[in-house]
């Protein structure tokens, strides 16, 4: 008999022989767990103090291997193509815009890239609630959602009126991706244990590389073949490439080993001070954030630059909102939420009224399109702080939870963006470009920019969750698991959110 056999054999001699120890180190682990993520990490607690047997072996291994990393390959396609398509709809703004029918009653084209953003947003809570409350669906959502979404292009081809848009490629859309993507989060959570961060951070990576890529495919098609064609083309696309990363976007543990006892969902947090202030710079933020990604190419265009530009600082745009998700995230785990936001609120405001209010030239809107991107395009990675902190206070309510309200809290800035920019632009009344006299704030766009600024500023609301003495959590102050950091009980410190690292 070899000496690992004989190992194996002493070992579960030994765990044999002292149940009680082995019981309370199962309890000691199990009472590090968090509340949102129970079901799948007492499974894998489970598994690994049992001796090995047909269906332990069956499972494949987390933070690694072909399942783990095709998984989270299709994770990065499903974020690419589903909020990639809205995230470059000013592409499609400048063309509705400029042809026939659409543009011969223009009216509500600004809210069919608000809808499709902000709709998914505001229908996150309903949809992560479901996928919490019945998990044996979360597979099925998928499909339906890939269904739906593709369904909703094929029918936004036919369109001749703005408002057939708007319910298509618009809300339908929104409603379809949302069914499509939203079970990643669970699944993810399964699947990378010790690389969560990275695996996140490659995952939400997709709408970046997307919105760097699609704006020009977007933008060829448009110009070549018309938007019927290309939006038949793009519902191809989307489910070609979805339709068989469905089948690798999967639980990484079998239903049946799953424990059937599931926390209650809470919204006890609710009305809390933290909630209420970090939620309210999240809507205030939001009422602008789209404004910039809707309007850019048009605004490029009416200063009579090359037809690429507008696609060219849209892309841009996108692009330097990966690096400030990065980034944004990074500070997060390191700082308190509140000094993020203020990074965040500070860097976005100056870059509004200093390099796009005096813009009106390609060098400044680059440089405004670059600081933007990263201090508010990445504003989404700040709800890891924003979780963080609630928690803190209501450490019973799950992750998924807190995810789909602060979206929802995003979407309804982005769905409300839409419609008040189109009322600002009327009460204008259409002016034109006066060269370098008015810069970008004498321009038709002007009031917009500064709609963007003051939003992009208001985020500060913030300060109002901020706690004395600095924010800062002390040893003895209740931890995100729920318990005190410093508790004697097993020596356990804050395990934190676990979502962006571990």
């Amino acid at each position: 008999m070899s000496a690992n056999s004989e190992l194996s054999i002493e070992a579960h001699s030994s765990s044999s022989e002292k149940p009680s120890s082995s019981s309370t180190s199962a309890k000691t682990v199990f009472e590090q767990v968090d509340s949102s993520q129970s079901t799948h990490r007492d499974h894998d607690v489970e598994t690994v103090n049992e001796p090995e047997d047909s269906s332990s072996t069956s499972i494949p291994p987390a933070d690694g291997g072909k399942g783990a990393w095709m998984f989270l390959a299709g994770c990065f396609i499903f974020e690419a193509l589903v909020w990639g398509f809205p995230f470059s709809f000013g592409v499609f703004q400048s063309y509705y815009t400029t042809h026939p029918p659409f543009s011969l009653h223009p009216a509500g084209i600004a809210a069919i890239g608000t809808c499709s953003s902000g709709v998914m947003y505001l229908f996150a809570p309903v949809t992560l609630y479901a996928l919490e409350s019945f998990p044996s669906i979360r597979r099925l959502s998928s499909i339906i959602g890939l269904a739906i979404a593709v369904m909703a292009l094929i029918a936004s081809s036919f369109a001749t009126k703005v408002w057939l848009l708007i319910l298509t490629q618009g809300v339908l859309y929104a409603i379809g991706g949302s069914l499509l993507y939203s079970p990643t989060m669970f699944y993810l959570d399964e699947w990378f244990v010790r690389k969560k961060g990275l695996a996140f951070g490659i995952m939400w990576a997709g709408v970046g590389t997307s919105g760097l890529i699609f704006p020009f495919l977007l933008s060829y098609l448009l110009a070549h073949l018309g938007h019927a064609t290309t939006l038949r083309i793009w519902s191809l696309i989307l489910l070609l490439l979805c339709a068989p990363l469905i089948h690798y976007v999967r639980p990484r543990l079998p239903a049946s080993t799953a424990l059937v006892t599931r926390q209650p969902i809470s919204y006890s947090f609710f009305w809390t001070r933290t909630h209420i202030f970090l939620q309210a710079s999240n809507v205030l933020e939001s009422l602008g954030f789209f404004i910039p990604a809707i309007y850019l190419p048009s605004y490029a265009a009416s200063l009579n630059m090359p037809a690429y530009t507008g696609t060219l600082l849209l892309a841009l745009l996108n692009l330097f909102s990966v690096f400030g998700a990065i980034g944004l995230g990074h500070l997060c785990d390191r700082h308190h939420v509140v000094i993020v936001i203020l990074i965040s609120t500070i860097g976005a405001t100056i870059s509004v009224f200093l390099f796009w209010g005096f813009g009106t030239g390609l060098p400044l809107l680059v440089l405004f399109v670059a600081s933007y991107g990263f201090f508010a395009g990445g504003y989404s990675a700040i709800w890891t702080g924003m979780m963080k902190e609630v928690r803190k206070t209501s450490p019973e309510t799950g992750m998924g939870t807190l995810m789909g309200v602060f979206a929802a809290g995003r979407g309804i800035g982005a769905v409300a963006s839409g419609p008040l920019s189109e009322v600002l632009l009327s009460r204008v009344g259409g002016g034109s470009v006066s060269g370098g006299k008015g810069w970008g704030f004498g321009t038709e766009y002007g009031v917009l920019i500064v709609f963007t600024g003051v939003s992009a500023f208001a985020g500060i609301v913030a300060v109002g969750a901020w706690k004395r003495g600095g924010g800062v959590v002390d040893e003895g102050e209740v931890g995100v698991d729920g318990e005190r950091d410093g508790d004697d009980e097993g020596g356990r410190g804050n395990i934190g959110l676990d979502v962006l690292g571990d």
